[in-house]
């Protein structure tokens, strides 16, 4: 029963992480929409799109709910995983775990420590939960990115965010196919080289933006 019950809880972990990988196109084609010259229209009427639809208002809530069981579900799984090794290896260091399996959980934690920060940002602001910035509304997301992204340490600090979340994606996305049964040699190497192209073209998609209000705004 112990063993049925951690299957599933990978399954369910495997599936949300799955749904978090593909909204995060998504995302990321909506905010690279803030390096247009159009005075932040692309960007505003997506924002918009994304706030006044009907069905993208039940896609946020099946998000926010893709999140919560991602993250639950990851912690009890690490928690279970460290009850099972109670001691520590013998030889410091070694384990038959892969690097970025071994820190998923520690960049999980990073991860979740800048959703906290940017859903403050905008999400919350959005709900009515934080105080949107002073003289701006609170669904003018493209006034609120730029105020942000003008501080050289909110975006330095974005990218050392994307770069940690581009390790958790490259490993996350070959352990979601391995968890759903696509661990074979005809499939595997076709996985891992697809998990690298995406972990890295959306940590340096993402990285972008800063990057050009650091030098080019």
């Amino acid at each position: 029963m112990i063993r049925y019950s951690s299957i599933t809880k990978k399954i369910v972990m495997a599936l949300a992480g799955l749904f978090l990988i593909v909204f995060l196109l998504v995302h990321l084609s909506i905010n690279l929409c803030l390096l247009r010259s159009d005075g932040g229209q692309w960007f505003t009427s997506a924002a918009d799109f994304m706030s006044s639809n009907y069905i993208v208002k039940v896609f946020e809530i099946v998000l926010l709910g893709g999140f919560i069981v991602h993250i639950f579900t990851g912690i009890v799984l690490q928690i279970q995983n460290w009850m099972a090794r109670p001691k520590r290896y013998k030889v410091e260091g070694y384990s038959h775990q892969s690097f970025f399996s071994k820190y998923m959980i520690h960049t999980g934690v990073v991860i979740f420590i800048f959703l906290a920060i940017h859903f403050s940002n905008f999400y919350f602001v959005k709900l009515g939960l934080v105080t949107a910035p002073e003289g701006v509304a609170k669904h003018d997301f493209y006034t609120m990115a730029n105020l942000l992204f003008a501080h050289p340490g909110y975006s330095v600090m974005y990218i050392v965010f994307m770069i940690i979340l581009g390790f958790h994606l490259n490993h996350a996305f070959q352990s979601a196919f391995q968890t759903l049964g696509m661990n074979h040699s005809k499939y595997t190497p076709t996985i891992k080289i697809i998990s690298t192209i995406y972990s890295i073209g959306i940590a340096a998609g993402f990285s972008i933006i800063p990057v050009f209000y650091l030098f080019f705004k």
